[in-house]
């Protein structure tokens, strides 16, 4: 059972703690709304539970709290940012902002970004661009963690990709997606619980097809989305390639295995290929493409559509991308946000380190 926090003592608990380091006012709450996004939208590998790992290395001084963002290189739509080793969840947003900025004049803005660390759940960042009437897109690399199709050894991150798309009176369209077979939280979670994880997520250190966390996380790798030749694995691959070029190539982060660790008792790879992790932000002004009220309701016509779709038998219905966390947060935000007992744990650890009370909880729930 996880106990249930309201989300705006979260929120309160979390702005603290980046304040606590000395983080401007404006980062910290922008921080906070980063990982609160994810918790309020059900992304439990993403959210307050990733506190610690911030925590951390903002105390050993391994993220610079106050950053000078550089523009190293640009082209009217395009530019390439420093993040001056700056937490990914402020880097982040005011880059996204930039290509934001960038499709307004331009039709279209692309970032690319070097030198920052983990930015969070990678829809956060697109979903910025709606109310602007834009279509946002971010990506991002991270540290290895996936066997490429056919190998047995970590070279790639989960190296997630997230566009959002604007709409009429439907729901907008959020597509969130690791380009692994499911994202490494979601194997750190099942291990907090004690569960198995399904076959074709991953494979040991020897290879095999696994379903203990464990087995996993020591020695072994995520498979790449589709998993198997049978699964048609390579597409996966073909896809973490993409964002892993964008992001970090690109930009001149480093890539593939070399990929800075987001867990500060990870060693970093021996050699470097360049700075920090990398993220990737993209926006098009829809009004360079056409009318954006006639696109809208052409978006809500899609969705109805896609909604009216018969269901597989014992399936309830059709959803569409965004659906999911756009349930849990009208759960959530109501209930309260669902924490395990390992998480509330590392929460204990830095309220008694920084003097900083955590939040009580509410009540007990089997949601999570």
């Amino acid at each position: 059972m996880d106990n249930l926090f309201k989300p705006q003592h979260l929120r309160d608990f979390m702005t603290e703690i980046f304040l606590s380091f000395d983080l401007p006012h404006e980062d910290s709450l922008l921080a906070t709304d980063v990982l609160a996004y994810s918790d309020e939208h059900g992304i439990d590998s993403h959210g307050v539970a990733r506190l610690k790992t911030y925590y951390d290395l903002l105390k050993a001084g391994k993220i610079n709290p106050k950053p000078k963002m550089r523009v190293v290189r640009e082209k009217t739509s395009v530019s390439t940012v420093d993040g001056d080793n700056g937490l990914g969840l402020v880097i982040g947003p005011k880059c996204m902002e930039m290509a934001m900025d960038k499709a307004g004049k331009h039709g279209s803005g692309w970032v690319a970004v070097r030198n920052t660390n983990h930015y969070g759940a990678a829809g956060y960042y697109p979903i910025m661009a709606l109310p602007k009437n834009m279509i946002g897109l971010s990506m991002t690399n991270s540290s290895k963690g996936v066997a490429p199709f056919n190998g047995k050894e970590k070279m790639l991150g989960t190296n997630p990709i997230a566009m959002a798309f604007p709409t009429e009176k439907e729901p907008p369209v959020v597509v969130d997606f690791a380009s692994s077979t499911v994202a490494y939280g979601k194997v750190e979670i099942a291990k907090r619980k004690g569960e198995k994880v399904p076959l074709g997520w991953c494979i040991d250190k020897e290879g095999r097809a696994t379903t203990v966390p464990d087995a996993m996380m020591e020695g072994g790798a995520l498979l790449p989305l589709g998993g198997t030749k049978e699964g048609s694995g390579h597409k996966g691959f073909c896809l973490a390639t993409m964002v892993d070029v964008l992001t970090a190539v690109l930009s001149g982060a480093n890539w593939g295995p070399f990929a800075t660790p987001f867990a500060i008792h990870v060693a970093p790879p021996e050699r470097k290929v360049g700075k920090g992790i990398g993220h990737f932000f993209g926006a098009w002004d829809i009004d360079g493409f056409i009318e954006v009220d006639e696109f809208k309701r052409n978006m809500d016509d899609w969705i109805k559509t896609m909604r009216a779709t018969p269901p597989l038998p014992g399936a309830e219905k059709v959803m569409i991308p965004g659906d999911p966390e756009r349930l849990a947060y009208a759960k959530r935000i109501k209930n309260g946000i669902p924490l395990n007992g390992e998480v509330i744990k590392s929460l204990e650890i830095i309220s008694r380190e920084t003097g900083i009370p955590l939040p009580e909880h509410t009540l007990s729930s089997g949601d999570g």
